[in-house]
């Protein structure tokens, strides 16, 4: 960035990040986590009473990736599954996928910052070919049974409209680990506890302190 173009947003810190310029040490783990929490996916739009937030989906993401390994992945392989979306924690924003092209290339470089440094910080190792396409299966599962199960689309509409290739799962991937009402979102300060407590103990298996 040039110039003195600044977009501050104070965090439920006290710390303040500015979204044009971040740094790895502007923020902590419970504003990531509140702010996913906070940020809702298919634009807040649910057939619940409360939309479905990317910490939730995130949680869905990690645990889908989980069964479908064909061995168990290392701490930092699932700490990459579990911030695939932190970006839009600290942004406060979730674009529908099909929108995402008419936003323009400053906000790809905007997003493409905030991941930089939620990398620096988290020390995420990069995709490769087969991790991402495994992590897409994932993210894609998820998203054709959220749209089936929270949103209401139709399967057929899933398919047709929507043009996920992957049919959505009857089972909450979730319910085995948190138990309630399968699909159902949770409020943000449920989800945002969840989500701290998945971040925090994938952070202590990475770093040997458990």
């Amino acid at each position: 960035m040039t110039g003195e173009a600044r977009a501050w947003v104070r965090l439920p810190s006290r710390r303040h990040l500015n979204l044009l310029a971040p740094t790895p040490l502007d923020w902590d783990d419970e504003d990531l986590a509140m702010g996913l929490a906070r940020t809702y996916r298919w634009g807040g739009h649910s057939r619940w009473p409360l939309p479905l937030s990317v910490a939730q989906h995130s949680l869905t993401v990690l645990a889908l990736s989980r069964a479908q390994a064909e061995k168990p992945l290392s701490p930092a392989a699932e700490l990459r599954e579990l911030l695939h979306d932190a970006d839009e924690g600290l942004l406060g924003f979730d674009a529908i996928s099909p929108l995402k092209p008419f936003l323009g290339p400053e906000y790809k470089a905007l997003a493409a910052r905030l991941e930089g440094a939620i990398t620096l910080r988290y020390q995420i190792p990069a995709w490769n070919q087969t991790t991402k396409k495994n992590h897409k299966r994932a993210d894609r599962v998820a998203a054709a049974s959220e749209a089936l199960h929270v949103v209401g689309w139709s399967r057929e509409e899933i398919r047709r409209t929507l043009k996920i290739p992957y049919l959505p799962l009857d089972d909450d991937p979730l319910g085995a680990i948190y138990a309630g009402t399968p699909w159902e979102p949770w409020p943000a300060d449920l989800a945002a506890e969840r989500f701290l407590e998945a971040l925090r103990d994938l952070l202590r298996k990475r770093d040997g302190r458990v």
